[in-house]
């Protein structure tokens, strides 16, 4: 889960517009009943400072909504909040590419690489705002050397259309611990000794991987347990490398 409030003042009035935004990546019954709860009681809290408020609510797909659509239906069929399903966005050459980060993290291992490469092209040749191109492209990099850990460096390179040695997620995770750890196992000269080298070699590189990773998705707005979730690994695991 991730929310953040955005306010707009208008120059005129010196109030405006108030903005309650939520991403949801995963299940949650109550989000309703938190995410309201929340936006009025920031509201009451602070009367002076708008005129008026909306709400979005960002999930991956319907089947992540939570299952009680009644108990807030005053809000919810209100235009003052709107339901946004990032599978049911159309074609994503039209969407902001911010959006489109959102989708690859939750696309299938199917349609992942060609969406992937696809939003490479168009980071290289759109302009992309604040956030550099060069920090994009690591982004989109991070999530599919995640998403394909069990492929080779050119099986990746081949997906993408690019060249992974250019990239900070390679050259500082370039499975460096992996090679190691298959050279020590190769020194001993021992069975014990290279599955021993070959898991530690894994550890480090998973290791060196988030060190690159959680940074990079933290800017995309994700939060911790969304991280941990898409990656399969435990809170405490991501909460390292904030």
């Amino acid at each position: 889960m991730y929310s953040f409030i955005c306010s707009i003042v208008l120059q005129q009035t010196g109030k405006g517009y108030i903005f309650f935004a939520e991403v949801q990546f995963q299940k949650d019954e109550s989000l309703y009943h938190r995410f309201f709860t929340e936006s009025l009681t920031y509201l009451y809290r602070n009367q002076s400072q708008y005129d008026d408020w909306y709400c979005v609510v960002i999930f991956p797909s319907r089947s992540l909504e939570p299952s009680d659509k009644r108990t807030h239906r005053i809000f919810l069929n209100s235009d003052q909040v709107q339901r946004i399903y990032l599978d049911e966005l159309g074609n994503s050459d039209t969407l902001p590419i911010s959006i489109n980060l959102m989708q690859l993290t939750t696309a299938s291992s199917e349609t992942m690489a060609e969406q992937a490469k696809q939003l490479i092209q168009r980071v290289k040749l759109e302009e992309t705002g604040t956030l550099p191109k060069t920090e994009i492209i690591e982004i989109i990099t991070t999530i599919a050397v995640y998403k394909f850990s069990s492929l080779s460096r050119e099986e990746v390179e081949a997906m993408l259309g690019i060249t992974l040695e250019e990239t900070r997620v390679y050259q500082e995770a370039k499975a460096e611990g992996l090679e190691q750890g298959l050279e020590q196992g190769r020194e001993q000269g021992l069975e014990q000794g290279r599955k021993q080298g070959l898991e530690q070699g894994l550890e480090q590189r998973e290791a060196e991987l988030l060190r690159v990773a959680v940074p990079l998705l933290l800017k995309t707005g994700m939060s911790v347990e969304q991280i941990a979730q898409q990656f399969n690994i435990a809170v405490e695991s991501v909460e390292k490398y904030r």
